[in-house]
């Protein structure tokens, strides 16, 4: 009896390393399921924000990092792969917790003056579609998010969606408020 615990151990310790190193990768975005089975439909947002500076300037604050220069902060989160005309494919990290750092890559297009889409390519889940679309006159700008996050596996991709959805809009309320931040204050020096 004893014997054939010892020679389960290699076996249990191998299904151990894979399930850990996959759900690492997983939660990093290094490793995306994507076999669309059981595909379940999650939206997100929608994330409403008053800033009171022109659409102009909320959309070139937006657009900063990824059309112009990036600050060293910026930099430490957003890299720009390539760049085209009104188009970037960029890495995004975001921390997790555990000194775990999500890599997401996706396009982001920019429509001035009023709309900036983002589309997954890779990441923790197979599909991410989002939109920043700016509305204003004058000095005052709304800026609405909306999107939709999309995961196999039926009930389990539903419940990974749940736990990734809820960082994901973490994430961008704080770029939200980063962006309004940053909006008003060159509205205001700029006066």
């Amino acid at each position: 009896m004893r014997s054939g615990r010892l020679r389960a151990l290699p076996v249990v310790t191998a299904a151990t390393v894979i399930g850990v190193s996959g759900y690492l990768a997983l939660v990093t975005g290094r490793l995306t399921l994507d076999v669309n089975i059981g595909r379940r439909v999650r939206p997100l947002g929608p994330l409403v924000l008053d800033i009171d500076a022109p659409r102009d300037t909320v959309f070139d604050v937006i657009a900063q990092p990824y059309l112009g220069r990036a600050t060293r902060q910026q930099r430490e989160k957003i890299q720009v792969l390539e760049r085209g005309d009104g188009l970037v494919l960029a890495v995004h990290r975001t921390p997790v917790g555990g000194g775990l750092v999500t890599e997401t890559v996706e396009t982001v297009a920019f429509t001035r003056p009023d709309t900036v889409d983002f589309r997954l390519v890779r990441g923790p889940v197979p599909y991410v579609r989002e939109r920043f679309r700016l509305a204003g006159d004058g000095d005052h700008t709304r800026l609405t998010y909306t999107g939709e996050m999309q995961t196999d596996g039926w009930a389990l991709g539903a419940g990974w969606a749940a736990v990734v959805a809820r960082r994901w809009e973490a994430t961008v309320d704080d770029t939200l408020a980063t962006v309004k931040a940053e909006a008003e204050r060159r509205f205001a020096h700029g006066r």
